[in-house]
C-alpha cells in the first residue's frame, strides 16, 4: 500500500472513530479511558486512534492501557510492556492465573470460553475501580457487531447485537466501543501497516468459537458476491422500526384500535417494496478494489 493510501486509510479509521465517539457521546470531559489491549490487531488499533484523537479532541480525557496477563503457556511477557514504555503512556499489567482456575474447573475437551470470559471481566472491572477509570475501551469493531446480531439470531433466538456504548448489570462502568462504524478488514490493514507487535490468541489451547466462525465465513462470503451488503445490514441497526417486528414487550399490539394512525413505519402490510440493490449505500466508502466490484454489480 502506497503513502497516499496509508494516509487516506488513518484518516477513514480515525473519522469513523470519531464519528462514533460523538454519536454515542463515548468520551467526556475530564474522562479517564481505560483501554484494554489483548495484544491483537484491533485492540492495537483502538489505542493508537485513541492517542491520535487526544491530540486534537474537543474536550480532555486521559488514556491508561491495561493487560491481563492469564498466565497461559508461551504468554511472551516483555511485549506488551515493551510497546507501551516505546508510546509513553501510562499503563499497568495486571498478572491472574485465570488459565489454572479454568483448566482445573473445566473438563479436559469442553470449551473453556465462556468461564474465562466471566473471571476476565470481573477481573478488569476490578481494575477499573482501582485505576479511577470512568470509561472502559474495548476494542470490537463492526464486523464484530453484526457476528454478533447473527449469532444471536440464530442460535439464541434474539436480535440482540453488541452496543458501541452500555452499562454494565452492577451499573459501576460503562463499557465503550469507538470502533463500532469500522471494518475489520481496514482494522487488519492498519495493523500490518503499523507492524503492531501481535500476540497470537491461540496460547490457550482451546477450540476455536465455531458458531462465530461460519458466521464471519458468511459474512465474508457476502461481502465478496454482494459489495456494499455489509454496510447496508450495519445501518439496519441503527433504523429500527418496533411496530414492524414481533415484540409485545417493545410495542403494544394488543392496544391497536380501528381509527389509530401509527407513523412509525406507515402501512406497507400489502406493498411490494422495490428496493435499489444499494439503497441508503455511500459508494465513497469503499476502496479501489472493491469499488470495482460494486460497479460490476450494479
Amino acid at each position: 500500500m502506497n503513502t497516499y493510501n496509508q494516509n487516506k486509510l488513518h484518516k477513514r479509521l480515525r473519522r469513523l472513530t470519531g464519528e462514533a465517539i460523538a454519536d454515542f457521546n463515548m468520551i467526556e470531559e475530564g474522562d479517564r479511558i481505560m483501554v484494554c489491549l489483548s495484544g491483537g490487531k484491533d485492540s492495537y488499533t483502538l489505542l493508537d486512534i485513541l492517542i491520535n484523537l487526544k491530540i486534537s479532541a474537543p474536550v480532555q480525557f486521559e488514556l491508561v492501557a491495561v493487560n491481563l496477563d492469564q498466565k497461559q503457556p508461551g504468554f511472551p511477557e516483555h511485549v506488551l510492556p515493551q510497546y507501551l514504555e516505546s508510546l509513553g503512556i501510562e499503563y499497568k499489567i495486571v498478572q491472574e492465573n485465570t488459565y489454572g482456575i479454568v483448566k482445573e474447573k473445566i473438563p479436559e475437551g469442553k470449551t473453556t470460553c465462556s468461564l474465562c470470559s466471566r473471571l476476565r471481566r470481573g477481573i478488569l472491572y476490578r481494575t477499573a475501580t482501582e485505576l479511577g477509570a470512568t470509561k472502559i475501551a474495548l476494542g470490537h469493531h463492526r464486523d464484530d457487531i453484526l457476528e454478533t446480531l447473527f449469532l444471536n439470531m440464530f442460535y439464541g433466538g434474539k436480535l440482540k447485537a453488541m452496543p458501541p456504548k452500555l452499562m454494565n448489570d452492577s451499573g459501576e462502568h460503562i463499557i465503550i466501543r469507538p470502533l463500532a462504524y469500522c471494518k475489520e478488514k481496514d482494522i487488519a490493514k492498519y495493523a500490518e501497516i503499523k507492524q503492531f507487535p501481535i500476540i497470537p490468541c491461540n496460547l490457550c489451547g482451546s477450540q476455536p468459537n465455531l458458531q462465530r466462525q461460519v458466521i464471519k465465513e458468511m459474512l465474508n462470503d457476502w461481502d465478496k458476491k454482494f459489495p456494499g451488503r455489509i454496510e447496508t445490514m450495519f445501518r439496519a441497526t441503527q433504523n429500527i422500526t418496533l411496530s414492524h417486528l414481533c415484540d409485545t414487550n417493545l410495542y403494544d399490539f394488543k392496544g391497536i384500535k380501528k381509527g389509530d394512525i401509527d407513523v412509525n413505519g406507515g402501512d406497507l402490510a400489502f406493498d411490494r417494496e422495490d428496493l435499489p440493490p444499494m439503497m441508503g449505500f455511500d459508494a465513497s466508502e469503499l476502496d479501489d478494489q472493491d469499488l470495482i466490484l460494486w460497479k460490476e454489480a450494479n
